[in-house]
């Protein structure tokens, strides 16, 4: 299989997400009663997002140009993928490295996030039996050639383990961040909610730690984040809402809460769900160089920075933790 066929298959799939076909309409209701947090809002928004930022076809081939991919390696190998489940098809975009770069891919997915994955692959099994050659499925990943795994600070130490002694990606946990000014209009805080909110918060494109000048007005921001008010009906988040404001109670600490969210100061990027920590800073180019140089941090939301709304829209270049996936397979075969 060459690349051009490749990538004109890829390009059917994303044609396929875009449809109203039956199966893959009960795919993702199964996917939704296999995992509560996967609801279908958010099911919709990370398959629609891969469909357009992904998988079409002039932005694959000029992504494929960029690192000079052969129409088919004379020698590929066999790389193992570790994927994680805390959001729907997380793992995506790591599959679609190694199968654009042409080496195979055996994939363990997260058992959070099995019936999308699956479903996408076999699909494409069925337009093309050959697929079955390049992408593969396995509970275990023993003798590979190289490992690329995703996973917790605690799951990346058994993955150095096991895969350190192969050429590897081992990502660990990471969050992201929103740089404010006090300028924002109710349209640019309304997109921040989304970065905040969609998939609530699970992501680690997520913003779940904001930035603020010392005088900054946290009304119109309480407003915004207003903007999922039927997040509360979720058990799932309704029980992280109630035992984290407890918590912040009882230890009599102070807060804001709009109902959906609760604001805390916390020098701490990771917030659980339910909560959005704050920092007040004096000077943006001190605290920006500083975010920059922090590891855990995936993705700075703000001006001149990632754009607001669109922490969870990346494109085909935005490697999770800054790692080039595909220049990593590429330096594989040299």
């Amino acid at each position: 299989m060459i690349l051009q066929e490749r990538i004109e298959l890829l390009c059917r799939l994303g044609q396929y997400i875009n449809s109203n076909n039956d199966e893959w309409l009960d795919t993702k209701e199964r996917a939704f009663n296999q995992n509560q947090w996967f609801v279908p809002e958010f099911i919709e928004s990370a398959t629609q997002n891969i469909a357009q930022y992904f998988l079409q076809e002039q932005l694959l081939k000029d992504w494929a140009a960029k690192y000079k991919v052969s129409e088919a390696l004379i020698h590929p190998l066999q790389i193992g993928i570790v994927m994680a489940g805390n959001i729907p098809l997380v793992g995506f975009h790591d599959l679609l490295c190694v199968f654009v770069s042409g080496h195979y891919a055996v994939v363990k997915v997260s058992s959070k996030d099995e019936v999308l994955m699956k479903h996408l692959v076999k699909k494409m099994y069925e337009w093309d039996v050959r697929v079955q050659n390049w992408i593969s499925f396995a509970d275990r990943l023993n003798g590979l050639d190289a490992y690329i795994a995703t996973g917790s600070n605690n799951s990346s130490r058994y993955f150095e383990y096991y895969f350190g002694k192969y050429p590897h990606i081992i990502r660990r946990n990471r969050t992201s961040v929103a740089l404010l000014d006090g300028s924002e209009s109710a349209e640019t805080l309304s997109l921040l909610a989304d970065d905040v909110l969609q998939y609530f918060g699970l992501g680690c494109r997520n913003v779940t730690q904001v930035y603020v000048p010392k005088d900054f007005d946290f009304v119109p921001l309480l407003n915004a984040l207003k903007k999922y008010p039927d997040f509360i009906d979720y058990h799932k988040y309704k029980h992280n809402f109630d035992y984290h404001l407890a918590l912040l109670i009882m230890g009599g600490k102070y807060y804001m809460n709009n109902d959906t969210v609760i604001l805390t100061e916390n020098t701490s990027p990771f917030s659980p769900v339910s909560q959005l920590h704050y920092s007040f800073y004096t000077n943006r180019i001190e605290i920006l160089n500083d975010l920059k140089k922090d590891e855990s941090i995936q993705c700075i939301v703000g001006s001149g920075l990632v754009p607001f709304g669109g922490a969870q829209q990346p494109q085909l270049t935005d490697y999770a933790d800054g790692v080039d996936t595909m220049a990593f397979l590429k330096e594989l075969t040299k």
